[in-house]
């Protein structure tokens, strides 16, 4: 019977933590229990990641279904490879918003950590529209400088040009889920992704494939749904920031540019910035070398692939944006210890995560990536890439949570610094040798991935020991 009693109580409070954290409460994460912090964080991170990464897979479906989805899933695939540098641009600007609106918190300082957002905002405005303006202009270059086949340069340029030319969309999504998550506000940042994926996915099916009078407008009608599903979510955002009864209240007098809190963000974001654009300038060339050695086949079988992937790595990101706002919080409440602790916990339960996620791809890749494609040469070469890759996930989830500490005490320098090596003078050249000189074409591309990822971690893992990140000063 006393069994019975601990196990109900047991249930009953993780349930009274996911009510707590779906809701949004206002919380004191400097203080109390660890494990409670991390799952009121986390609990809505990992959903507003896992929205995030629904609207790839939900774009990725329909377009499957049109006529030569072949050419469609590259263009879709080659885009969204490009669109991570817009991505790279916006996580760079939210993560110092983020350490910023965090430190503040930790201080108690509710003004201050306004401000801050407010400015953040102007900064990430001015860089997506200047982003925005290059995506309009070149899109059909870029999709040539990726490798994409003529025809697939032919049937994608609209859908790129409207992707890339709605980046202020993006930016300001991520942007502003940054600045709730540095006031601990995850459960809005989550919100606002859910009523942008609703949006996306009514408007999908529509758009592309058409209903009723609505004819279908196929791949732009892809990039129309999500960005105005998008669109919406940050309607949702700014009307939350500027209402007044939030842990961060906006205000239109603040507008003003403060050049020394501008200077402060661009010293965390800058780097920020970096070693996201590094990455994902890693992915890209990992692209296109997929696309000269495999052709659009492989190309669509390994974008497949990285979509599918991205849906669960995604919500792991947001397991590990909750030791960002731990860490940052704790160490602006001057208690290093508490943030380390807290990472800790994170990276525990990050890599439970992944190893499980892990073990599903290695049983049911085939069954996975064959509910997005029915092309046989496409299916067989999602599912070798899909296995190959999550080799490292239990590396990736461990790894992810190492480089949110860091950010999230505003120490941007040295997750960019391992990116750079990790990366560019090792992933690149090993995939590069693996899949040309040595003829293993795309096979060689998909093992140089979990290598690489492998060792970034553990890199991670030794400089965080260290302990420089704590003395970090924003």
């Amino acid at each position: 019977m006393r069994n019975n009693n601990s196990a109900t109580l047991k249930l009953g409070s993780i349930w009274t933590i996911i009510k707590t954290a779906l809701r949004g409460e206002e919380q004191d994460y400097t203080n109390g229990s660890i494990r409670r912090a991390v799952f009121l964080l986390a609990i809505p991170m990992v959903i507003e990641m896992g929205m995030e990464s629904v609207f790839a897979i939900v774009d990725l479906y329909f377009v499957g279904q049109l006529p030569d989805s072949q050419h469609n899933i590259q263009t879709v695939g080659l885009t969204e490879s490009v669109l991570s540098l817009v991505y790279a641009m916006a996580i760079g600007v939210s993560m110092a918003a983020t350490a910023m609106v965090a430190r503040r918190v930790g201080e108690k300082d509710k003004k201050g950590a306004a401000h801050a957002a407010m400015q953040s905002l102007l900064v990430g405005i001015g860089i997506a529209v200047a982003v925005s303006l290059i995506g309009l202009v070149l899109a059909p270059d870029i999709l040539r400088w990726m490798g994409a086949e003529p025809e697939t340069v032919r049937i994608g340029t609209p859908y790129t040009r409207l992707m890339m030319g709605t980046s202020l969309v993006i930016t300001l999504l991520f942007l502003i889920n940054g600045i709730f998550r540095g006031a601990g506000d995850a459960s809005m940042a989550m919100k606002s992704l859910m009523i942008a994926n609703i949006a996306n996915i009514l408007l999908c099916p529509i758009l592309i494939l058409g209903w009723g009078p609505i004819p279908g407008m196929g791949l732009i009608g892809a990039a129309l749904a999500t960005t105005i599903g998008r669109g919406i979510g940050v309607c949702y955002q700014l009307y939350y920031l500027f209402r007044g009864n939030t842990m961060v209240n906006l205000r239109l007098a603040s507008w003003l540019p403060d050049w020394k809190v501008i200077r402060s963000l661009f010293k965390v974001a800058a780097p920020g910035t970096a070693q996201f654009i590094i990455g994902s300038c890693s992915w890209i060339f990992l692209a296109k070398l997929v696309a000269e050695t495999g052709h659009s086949a492989a190309s669509a079988g390994y974008q497949t692939a990285i979509r599918i992937m991205v849906f669960f790595i995604l919500p792991a990101w947001g397991m590990s944006n909750a030791a960002a706002t731990l860490v940052g919080q704790n160490l602006g409440a001057r208690k290093p210890d508490r943030a380390i602790q807290s990472v800790y916990a994170t990276a525990r339960y990050n890599a439970i995560f992944m190893g499980v996620v892990m073990l599903v791809f290695f049983a049911a890749a085939e069954w996975v990536v064959g509910f997005f494609t029915h092309e046989p040469e496409v299916k067989r070469i999602g599912t070798q890439a899909l296995q190959i890759m999550s080799a490292g996930f239990i590396f990736y989830g461990i790894g992810m949570v190492m480089a949110n500490a860091f950010n999230g005490a505003g120490d941007t320098k040295t997750p960019t610094r391992i990116n750079l090596v990790g990366f560019w003078f090792f992933q690149i050249p090993l995939a590069y040798i693996l899949s040309k000189p040595l003829g293993l074409g795309p096979l060689g591309v998909f093992i140089a991935i979990p290598v690489a990822e492998t060792s970034i971690t553990i890199a991670a893992w030794l400089l965080f020991l260290k302990g420089r990140w704590k003395d970090v000063v924003i």
